[in-house]
Formats: C-alpha cells, sequence, structure tokens
C-alpha cells in the first residue's frame, strides 16, 4: 500500500563565510551578464545616421522597401565599424523570433527575426509550413506546399537585427511568433579590428548562407 504524506523544507542558519561566498558569485555573474550583454550603436546611430519616416506604401502585403544608404557615414560600436549600405524597412508576420547570447554575432545582433510578408502572412499558409529558427539560420517544411517553394522563398528572410538603442534592443527581446511588425534602420556591412566581417543581403531572391539581412533598428513597432 503505497503511503502518502507532506512537510516542510527546514532552513539552516548561513555562516558568514557562506554568505560572502554567495556575494563573490552573485557578482561574478552580474559581470558574465553584462560582459555578454549586447553592444548597440545608441548615441552614434542616433546623432550620425539620416533618419527617415516609415513609407506609407509599407504594409505587410508588399515587399520589403530598399533604398539607397548615401551620406549615411559608418560608426564605431566597440571594436567594430558598422558601414550602412542601404535603408531598409519592413513590416511583416513574426514567423520566428530566437535569442542569441552565445555567439560572437550576439555581441551585435542578439535576436534574429524571421519574417514573412505578402503570401507568407496569410494564415491559411503559414498553417500548412512549420517553421524553425537556429544557428542563425531560418528554415521551413511542409507535407504539402500551400504556394510554391520560390514564393516561399522570395517572401520570407531571417534577419539578424542590430539595436540602434537599449529602448531598441528591449523591443525587440519582446517580439514574439505569430506577431504583426514593422522595422526600420539600415543594412550593414560589419567589419572588426581583428578582420572579422559580417554583411548583408541586399536582395530578397537569395537563400541559403549569406541570404540574411542584417539590420540596424533604430525602430521598430508591433502593428
Amino acid at each position: 500500500m503505497a503511503a502518502t504524506g507532506s512537510g516542510f523544507c527546514r532552513s539552516s542558519p548561513v555562516s558568514l563565510r557562506s554568505l560572502l561566498i554567495i556575494v563573490v558569485i552573485a557578482a561574478c555573474f552580474q559581470w558574465w551578464r553584462d560582459s555578454r550583454a549586447p553592444l548597440v550603436a545608441s548615441a552614434a546611430a542616433a546623432s550620425e545616421l539620416p533618419s527617415f519616416e516609415f513609407s506609407d506604401a509599407l504594409e505587410p502585403a508588399v515587399d520589403p522597401l530598399q533604398g539607397s544608404a548615401r551620406g549615411a557615414p559608418s560608426v564605431r560600436v566597440g571594436r567594430y565599424v558598422l558601414k550602412p549600405i542601404a535603408s531598409f524597412q519592413v513590416a511583416g508576420r513574426v514567423l520566428g523570433a530566437m535569442k542569441y547570447s552565445h555567439d560572437r554575432e550576439a555581441e551585435l545582433a542578439p535576436v534574429d527575426l524571421a519574417m514573412g510578408w505578402g503570401p507568407m502572412t496569410n494564415p491559411d499558409v503559414l498553417r500548412a509550413i512549420d517553421v524553425s529558427q537556429g544557428g542563425r539560420f531560418y528554415r521551413w517544411r511542409t507535407n504539402a506546399l500551400p504556394i510554391p517553394a520560390q514564393e516561399i522563398a522570395r517572401h520570407s528572410a531571417n534577419m539578424h537585427l542590430v539595436p540602434a538603442s537599449e529602448d531598441v534592443a528591449r523591443e525587440l527581446r519582446a517580439v514574439r511568433a505569430a506577431q504583426t511588425v514593422r522595422f526600420k534602420g539600415y543594412l550593414l556591412e560589419v567589419s572588426a579590428d581583428d578582420g572579422w566581417r559580417w554583411k548583408s543581403s541586399t536582395t530578397r531572391a537569395d537563400q541559403g548562407a549569406g541570404a540574411c539581412e542584417l539590420v540596424l533598428v533604430d525602430t521598430v513597432e508591433v502593428l
């Protein structure tokens, strides 16, 4: 016959030495967490890069809008130089949201959003597609194509997002899958002091490695 019961956890006194150890561990953890916090362009991006408003033509039904970055200077963020290569704005459905903290890219882009627009905002289409993210990639699979595969590829993309301020960083971390959002900023080419490089795609027609957009985001809005 099984026995059942309930009880209380008992506490034991904590020695001064143990308390000091706990304080040191907590301080080390805070230092580690702060050292892993993403860099943000903040004042540099806000003050040096030309600002622009969302286009009246931008909506989830249309392709992202891309324009010239002429006149937009490069900005330094820590050991990185961020060079704008195109202005960029997108509105669409969030197919997936993934946070990163342990890869080098997370120093700049702590959040990836897989975005869909046009037919990739249609609930009937999305019900037939399974979406996953990982390793800085966005993947989709389906048992029966609801639209041609080429249309899925042309109307969705994984985007690496570099927040241009602490406020934008918090807003990006709060974005969830299935929301409809819009954001704007600049596509980037990044170079590091040690020679490391990271460059955005500038077309929606490519696929595979190098096909993701790398975006310095100055404004994000949930629609």
